[in-house]
């Protein structure tokens, strides 16, 4: 199977730069509307044959153009996809909760899943959620299904620097992952998964950057 994972579009949260994890969540800028708006065409070579989104308003605005381009396919909303909760550090946007929350996430993906986050989960809560949702996503496809999963820029990096097993699992957290920047895996939960690519800029391209963004679960 091929997991095409990709990150919502911008919200006013990732310009100022504040942790904004907690459901249902922001909207899309008018930006991250223009970079839900260039996934079809980007995708436009792609077999898809499943869109899952997670519960928060902002996937569901990214994957909807596609859902449309698509013969109106049924976008699936998904319990454990949604971005790794922030805690008592929700609402934060001070350098010291950044680092704190980061340095937390990043335990995690490097091995370290019994770091708490401050009044929130840990490690294991965090993949048992996710895991159990691409597990899902498996069982309902073929092996050589292709599926667009839109998360989360924490979610996608941690979750792939940790289950990835063809790469440093330093490399997500040193590699920026943009709104709709697209992390693509193959494999099965049962087999493991191997990292094809992982395009940092937006999947629209370069122009749909907003590099004055702050965007902490993205940097």
């Amino acid at each position: 199977m091929r997991l095409l994972l990709i990150r919502h579009g911008q919200t006013p949260a990732n310009v100022l730069g504040e942790l904004d994890t907690a459901a249902p969540g922001p909207g899309l800028t008018d930006l991250g509307r223009a970079q839900a708006a260039a996934v079809p065409e980007a995708l436009a070579s792609e077999r898809i044959d499943g869109i899952y989104a997670s519960r928060l308003i902002r996937t569901h605005q990214t994957a909807a153009p596609l859902a449309r381009v698509r013969d109106e396919m049924h976008r699936v909303v998904l319990p454990g996809l949604h971005e790794i909760g922030a805690g008592r550090l929700e609402g934060r946007r001070d350098k010291r909760s950044i680092k704190k929350y980061l340095e937390t996430v990043w335990a995690w993906g490097a091995g370290s899943p019994e770091a708490r986050m401050p009044g929130g989960a840990d490690g294991h809560e965090f993949f048992g959620r996710f895991d159990a949702d691409i597990a899902t996503i498996a069982a309902e496809h073929d092996p050589d299904a292709t599926v667009a999963v839109f998360s989360h820029g924490a979610a996608i990096r941690v979750w792939s620097a940790a289950r990835a097993g063809n790469i440093s699992p330093e490399l997500p957290g040193r590699t920026h992952l943009d709104n709709t920047g697209i992390v693509v895996l193959t494999g099965s939960p049962t087999d493991g998964w191997l990292m094809e690519s992982f395009a940092g800029e937006p999947i629209g391209g370069a122009a749909l950057e907003d590099p004055t963004a702050l965007d902490p679960t993205g940097n």
